[in-house]
């Protein structure tokens, strides 16, 4: 444990954001390097490693996730391990949950499997939504073909060591939609001379607000929350002829996400075009809902107790979004809750700090689902 308390702690110090974790990726290289896998890839969708470990014989393949790449966050914890890096840190956790693969590993070298196969994948760029994307698009992570996939994520204000499952829907579908609209600046004293796109960013922020449905209980929850509004210059003599508009979408299911983007782009071009604005959509930071399948989150149910903790079943899903629904999406899989504490700060908050007391219990049950599902 003190192994990987200060491995953790120096991952803490040394933060890297999406898709520049290279620093990060030399350190957890070096960390396997003491307990070598079988084999060792790197620069996977960027950045990302991949350690497999194979059993004499042969089996079930399954795959274990974490991540590498921390926030764009100030620091304000004063901590002897604090962030080293201005307006960086790893305020979601992922620093905990690379010690906590990092220990598997430690794990399996020292007691190997006797047959199958496990892959430890250390995911590049999580937080944008883009490290998923390019992890299953590149050719050496497909001719793996995982039987199943596993990751967890540290949950403040859950119970220390508390494994928090739940079939079907995990995490949320998320998506942000930028709607630019291009008119023609004029006069401020002849407006009608110009296309200010003030009145269309009204309206369709009132059509896209009015298809929220705010309760998990109900059939197609959906949160849409305007993030930013971008229109003119501070120059009081013009009309604006652009104005920009942000929305992040959030549903609980894939199905329901897809309709509501192709719906939202009906809205913005028809609006747009009773003004005679030019509209262009783009989508960015996409994350599909983690769609967990019953029989793995089973298996983590067997894991749990195994390892003699306590399992939560969650009855609504988490809101936040994970880029892991990906990997649900083509997989058998789930992901699961580790309690972190109830008094502890929350994810993304500038004090949070992953607690290192409940690394041997993710270690625990990653390393128990490897023995369940390579011995199904």
């Amino acid at each position: 444990m003190e192994e990987l308390i200060q491995f953790r702690k120096e991952l803490h110090q040394n933060p890297e954001v999406s898709d520049f974790e290279t620093e990060t990726a030399i350190r957890v290289q070096k960390f396997l390097k003491q307990y070598p896998p079988t084999e060792l890839l790197t620069n996977i969708g960027g950045n990302g490693i991949i350690a497999v470990y194979k059993g004499k014989a042969k089996g079930k393949t399954i795959l274990l996730r974490c991540e590498l790449d921390a926030l764009p966050i100030q620091e304000i914890n004063t901590f002897s391990h604090r962030s080293k890096t201005e307006n960086v840190s790893h305020k979601c956790g992922h620093d905990g949950h690379m010690a906590i693969l990092c220990g598997l590993a430690k794990e399996i070298y020292e007691n190997p499997i006797e047959k199958g196969t496990v892959i430890l994948l250390f995911q590049p760029a999580e937080e944008n939504g883009n490290g998923a994307v390019a992890i299953v698009n590149e050719e050496k992570f497909k001719s793996l073909k995982p039987d199943y996939v596993f990751a967890l994520h540290n949950l403040p204000s859950y119970d220390k060591n508390e494994i928090v499952v739940k079939n079907g829907t995990f995490t949320c579908a998320v998506n942000s939609i930028i709607v630019e609209l291009h008119g023609k600046t004029s006069h401020a004293g002849e407006p009608e001379k110009g296309i200010n796109p003030a009145m269309a960013i009204s309206e369709i922020t009132t059509a896209f607000l009015a298809k929220t449905q705010p309760d998990l209980h109900k059939e197609n929850y959906c949160i849409i929350t305007p993030i930013h509004i971008n229109m003119g210059e501070k120059a009081y003599g013009v009309s604006a002829g652009y104005g920009e508009v942000h929305f992040t979408i959030r549903s609980d299911k894939n199905s329901f996400m897809e309709n509501i983007e192709s719906e939202f782009e009906t809205i913005a071009t028809e609006i747009a075009k009773s003004y005679n604005l030019k509209p262009k959509i783009y989508w960015t930071e996409s994350f599909k809902a983690n769609e967990n399948n019953s029989e793995a989150v089973d298996f983590v149910r067997k894991a749990t107790k195994k390892s003699n903790l306590t399992l939560l079943e969650k009855q609504v899903p988490f809101t936040f979004g994970e880029d892991f629904g990906l990997f649900t999406q083509q997989y058998k899989g789930a992901m699961f809750g580790l309690g972190a504490g109830k008094d502890v700060p929350a994810l993304h908050n500038p004090d949070y700090d992953f607690p290192d007391e409940i690394i041997p219990a993710g270690i625990s049950v990653f390393h128990n689902l490897i023995n369940e599902v390579l011995d199904a």
